[in-house]
């Protein structure tokens, strides 16, 4: 298992590809929603990977503090279909929770997470805030550490 964070600028064109084919197999397809994945703003953030034998099992992006939000977040936190069922969704937000440690030097962090995984992110330390409110047609939840 590779553990990999880049900047937008040190991905290679390979690397991006993978990413944002994973993100729109699970976000999009699988998950059934129209919306816009490229944002804009893949170029703020920092990319944090998952490989093992050199396919990307899981991805996360991060961002800094008003980046996104008025604290640090990660986002777009997804595992490879093929990879499910083998902790790498919590290595993942273990890894993002470090990189936004040794990156921002914070530990506040707030999310945006589907609601069926609040108590996924319970485990991690994150509180729930707010109401359920929909984000491209799916349930959502405020939290933050």
């Amino acid at each position: 298992m590779e553990f990999i964070n880049k900047v937008f600028s040190e991905l290679t064109r390979d690397e991006l590809y993978e990413i944002l084919q994973l993100r729109v197999q699970v976000f999009v397809v699988e998950q059934d929603c129209v919306y816009q994945d490229v944002d804009g703003k893949d170029t703020l953030a920092n990319h944090i990977f998952i490989k093992e034998d050199g396919i990307i099992t899981g991805y996360a992006r991060i961002f800094g503090p008003g980046e996104y939000f008025k604290y640090a977040s990660i986002g777009r936190v997804v595992v490879h279909p093929d990879y499910r069922g083998q902790n790498i969704g919590n290595i993942l937000i273990n890894l993002c929770l470090k990189a936004i440690y040794d990156v921002y030097k914070t530990e506040d962090v707030q999310i945006s997470a589907q609601n069926y995984l609040k108590k996924f992110y319970e485990r991690h330390g994150f509180v729930k805030r707010g109401k359920i409110y929909l984000e491209d047609g799916i349930k959502h939840i405020s939290m933050k550490i």
